[in-house]
């Protein structure tokens, strides 16, 4: 089974609103693997080396291999997929919209609503979700600080103790308006979506709020 992968972006390719496919380039080998949707800015740009922990996914008809780019998320899917009725796409959308820690977070507090905003998930999946997925995390080991990093960002302007500088927003902006563009958003989506970011937050953050909204106006 394969592991890790250490290579080159060679391309992606929007999948879905969720998951996005990576080429990456492993010693002249071409490797096909889905990465979550709110992850791909941090797996890399075109071109520039990526190391991705990685779960093989093997069905009768298929080899399929999914990335990401800490242990913890990969270890969180392939806590998700021991759960009746999750397969890898769920798993994926949980992962494009809540980190680990947020995913264990809403689930160990029953929050059902933080499961809701994911797409394809009503209110009747998200209880059964709750259901099979507390006693796993209740025995899993930690997966990150327990605050939610990613799940209700507002834009309301609110500082924050590292608040970015005008200089590093604008370069944020324009990495969100590469990555949105490269999955496939057109112009005037990403142009609004844009508009309605959070003031400050990281790259991965605000990647995955805006495929949330992005995901909810379609």
């Amino acid at each position: 089974m394969i592991g890790s992968l250490r290579g080159t972006i060679l391309d992606r390719a929007l999948r879905s609103d969720h998951q996005v496919e990576l080429l990456v380039e492993v010693a002249g080998v071409g490797y096909r693997v889905l990465v979550p949707g709110g992850e791909v800015a941090r797996a890399g740009q075109l071109g520039s080396p990526t190391f991705l922990h990685v779960h093989t996914h093997v069905r009768e008809d298929a080899l399929v291999l999914y990335g990401f780019p800490t242990r913890e998320e990969r270890d969180c899917f392939e806590l998700l997929l021991g759960a009746h009725g999750v397969g890898p796409s769920v798993a994926l959308a949980l992962l494009s919209v809540l980190s680990p820690s947020a995913l264990r977070r809403a689930v160990l507090s029953e929050d059902e609503d933080a499961l809701t905003v994911v797409p394809g998930i009503g209110k009747k999946t998200a209880a059964r979700l709750v259901m099979e997925l507390a006693p796993r995390f209740e025995l899993a080991p930690d997966m990150g600080p327990t605050e939610v990093k990613s799940r209700d960002l507002e834009p309301s302007g609110a500082e924050t103790p590292h608040e970015a500088s005008a200089a590093d927003r604008a370069a944020q902006r324009e990495e969100l308006r590469a990555a949105l563009g490269s999955l496939g958003y057109g112009n005037e989506e990403v142009r609004q979506v844009l508009a309605r970011l959070p003031v400050d937050g990281s790259v991965e953050e605000m990647l995955r709020y805006a495929l949330r909204e992005l995901a909810g106006s379609r």
